[in-house]
């Protein structure tokens, strides 16, 4: 194959990855298990302590994207049938590699410079922030790291234990408050909704990042009521 994999019919020591299908047609050859030949010889090699790979159709598609795909535990299920289960969801489902944060001032001549200035202040608040929380949460040993492929593009995400967090940061220099808090409110909702959807066993909590305290103390219970955490530099308060 183009992407360098050896395909095999037949189960031997050589196979490392085994592409799982529907197996109600298959001949069962494990009466207690009820595992058709190939998962066998997986589970065999399993017990042997060498690791095969079991993916379904769905993880072979993000392995030929270059995509992490989980790898399926064994088990037998009722009515006969072998149903290979996945693994607890990890944090890579949403995170992706570790966050850098970027350099501000750099736009295409085909943006438009109507006040460049003042967006690019902005910018570099954002990004201040934005550095400020990955210095606040490295120090605790946390993990900051951006979004993974095909995840909405949130500003920074962490994990601790199976609680996965996902960050906008919202910078309030020379920009109205509310706006910029509401469009941030808005934003989070959407992301944990999105990643909710996608991966439904996934503990997930959005967080509103802001350059520093509302002046409003009313954004705090309104983002709590929501199911938001609420915080802003430089202490960042409940992170």
């Amino acid at each position: 194959m183009d992407r360098g994999a050896d395909p095999k019919t037949d189960f031997s020591r050589k196979i490392t990855l085994v592409v799982y299908g529907d197996l109600a047609s298959k001949v069962v050859t494990d009466s207690r298990r009820a595992y058709s030949s190939k998962l066998v010889g997986a589970d065999i090699s399993r017990n042997d302590g060498q690791h095969v790979c079991v993916v379904d159709a769905d993880g072979f598609s993000k392995l030929l994207k270059r995509r992490p795909a989980p790898c399926l535990k064994l088990r037998r299920s009722g009515g006969g049938r072998v149903r290979p289960v996945a693994a607890a969801p990890t944090a890579d489902e949403v995170l992706g590699g570790p966050l850098q944060v970027r350099r501000p001032g750099r736009r295409s001549s085909a943006q438009l410079t109507l006040d460049l200035s003042h967006l690019d202040k902005a910018t570099s608040a954002h990004e201040a922030t934005v550095s400020a929380l990955l210095v606040h949460l490295s120090g605790r040993g946390v993990e900051v790291r951006t979004h993974a492929p095909g995840a909405p593009a949130f500003d920074a995400g962490w994990s601790r234990g199976t609680d996965v967090f996902i960050a906008g940061v919202k910078s309030l220099t020379g920009a109205r408050e509310d706006q910029q808090i509401r469009l941030g409110i808005g934003q989070v909702l959407d992301y944990a909704h999105q990643l909710r959807t996608a991966h439904p066993g996934r503990r997930l909590h959005p967080v509103l990042v802001l350059e520093k305290r509302p002046v409003d103390p009313r954004w705090s219970s309104l983002a709590r009521s929501a199911g938001i955490r609420l915080t802003w530099a430089p202490g960042f308060p409940d992170v």
